[in-house]
């Protein structure tokens, strides 16, 4: 498909000397280019984030991990016994 875009005069340089760099064609630069920024913003291939313990348990229940400063506060009490 062919294609007209606009840019400004600082960017064609850097494009034109990143394409020759790389030994591609321009037209075949902003193609790659525009083809990697596509497939990282596609809200479906984020993986789902899993919580790896060393057990396996998962994270101590006791702890608030929303509230780092009273884990703080219980190692302190543990540390001086008071």
């Amino acid at each position: 498909m062919r294609t007209t875009i606009s840019l400004s005069d600082r960017l064609a340089k850097l494009v034109r000397r990143k394409a020759s760099e790389r030994g591609m064609s321009v037209s075949a630069y902003i193609a790659e280019v525009l083809d990697d920024a596509v497939k990282r913003h596609e809200p479906g291939e984020v993986k789902p984030f899993r919580l790896v313990t060393v057990d396996g348990g998962g994270p101590i229940g006791t702890v608030d991990l929303d509230r780092p400063r009273a884990l703080f506060v219980t190692e302190e009490e543990d540390a001086y016994k008071r």
